[in-house]
């Protein structure tokens, strides 16, 4: 398996487990202000399926979410498959800040996605979630790289203040325009 696709399938089963979790809180709100559980697990899907979908691959038909967790699992594993094939990851195409590859592209941009809307969705639900210091900045290193655009409607809203000694996980969530003390 390719680097970037192992790193996407991992930032998948990462996913994966907080979705099971969830269990029957789909409708809670999230730190995504103004989305619940099911938005955020909505657009998850739909980024992953346009995306794909502009590089030629046929997913069929939307999940309708009647069964969010079911309809994750049979997403994550056609997506997972798709960036597994031999020379998929290592196909190249011109993204939004350049020449990339489909695989980067899954693992650091739509990887990226689901670590932070794994954090929204572990925190709707009540289920643990941090990240020790490399994990954010790794996180933080990519988010840097897209510069202001983060900060693009419907990205992340403005970064938090929080104290000096706040932990890797919650700078990372201020970072992000996410209030680490947020709670449903």
């Amino acid at each position: 398996m390719d680097q970037t696709a192992r790193r996407f399938a991992e930032r998948t089963a990462q996913f994966t487990q907080i979705v099971r979790g969830v269990e029957d809180r789909w409708d809670a709100p999230t730190p995504c202000a103004g989305w619940t559980g099911r938005d955020v697990l909505a657009h998850v899907i739909q980024t992953e399926r346009d995306f794909l979908g502009q590089q030629g691959f046929d997913l069929g038909a939307a999940p309708d979410l009647a069964d969010p967790a079911r309809d994750w699992e049979e997403h994550a594993e056609q997506v997972v498959d798709i960036v597994d094939r031999d020379g998929v990851a290592a196909r190249e195409y011109d993204g939004f800040f350049g020449p990339t590859t489909l695989g980067a592209t899954m693992a650091d941009f739509y990887g990226w996605d689901l670590l932070i809307h794994g954090s929204d969705l572990a925190r709707a639900s009540g289920q643990p979630w941090s990240v020790d210091e490399e994990q954010a900045a790794a996180l933080t290193a990519v988010s840097d790289g897209w510069g202001e655009a983060l900060y693009s409607e419907g990205i992340c809203a403005p970064a938090i203040d929080v104290p000096e000694d706040a932990s890797p996980t919650d700078r990372l969530l201020a970072r992000l325009g996410r209030d680490p003390r947020w709670h449903p």
